[in-house]
């Protein structure tokens, strides 16, 4: 088996079950928030209070963590398959990916901080 150091999985069907076990956490995550914003009066205080509840802090955690598993896979698919020069690819990976680091730690501070 091939085990390939830049992927987040361990091979091409762990790759594949994270990227779509991520995909069903972050569609069921937009239609928690779709049925809210449907449901509800926003105001400042609703939102306050809705993101201030344990289970939206943790489904949003959830969610900030499947996005990064998600862009993870699919940055390093992406670029393995279009951009050939191993220097630009590694380089815009480690961009891309450490942004996607960021969200997750700023989206942390921020969410627990309501």
């Amino acid at each position: 088996m091939v085990k390939i150091a830049s992927g987040l999985g361990r091979s091409g069907v762990h790759d594949f079950v994270l990227i779509r076990a991520s995909a069903v956490i972050l569609t069921l995550y937009t239609l928690y928030l779709v049925g809210f914003i449907a449901f509800t009066d926003i105001t400042y205080e609703s939102w306050q209070g809705f993101f201030s509840g344990v289970f939206t802090k943790a489904f949003t955690m959830l969610a900030l963590v499947a996005m990064l598993v998600h862009a993870w896979i699919g940055l390093w698919q992406v670029l393995t398959d279009y951009i050939k020069c191993a220097l630009l690819r590694g380089g815009l990976q480690f961009v891309l990916t450490s942004v996607a680091f960021i969200y997750v730690f700023v989206g942390f501070s921020v969410l627990w901080g309501v």
